[in-house]
């Protein structure tokens, strides 16, 4: 099996292709929720902020840019990110993740548990 081209990607691109950003707990995106171009790219745009408004002028998968682009999807989130905050996409969610997630554990009492798992 080969290596893929981001495994062999310059950590230092990536993280002048983010500045150094991630994203926190207030991630809106998932894998596949599903990101609409709303604006054309604007001059002085990073390249790679206009060639996700290119691709995603049809609805596409926060993990189909990522696998376009080649680039890690957290990388891919902090781009989209910005384009969400000057409202150049959508973000379609899906009900199904919506009502999942509402469902899972809350964060602390899996933590508390592997931490009792660990002193087994």
């Amino acid at each position: 099996m080969s290596p893929r081209s981001v495994d062999q990607e310059n950590p230092d691109r990536l993280y002048t292709v983010t500045g150094g950003r991630t994203l926190g707990d207030d991630d809106p995106f998932d894998l596949v929720s599903l990101i609409v171009t709303e604006r054309d790219p604007v001059p002085g745009m990073q390249s790679e902020h206009v060639k996700i408004l290119g691709r995603c002028r049809n609805p596409m998968a926060v993990v189909e840019v990522s696998a376009v682009l080649g680039l890690p999807v957290s990388v891919v989130k902090v781009l989209l990110r910005d384009l969400l905050d000057q409202g150049s996409i959508t973000v379609r969610r899906s009900p199904v993740t919506t009502t999942a997630r509402a469902q899972l554990p809350d964060h602390d009492m899996l933590k508390q548990v592997l931490v009792g798992l660990r002193k087994l």
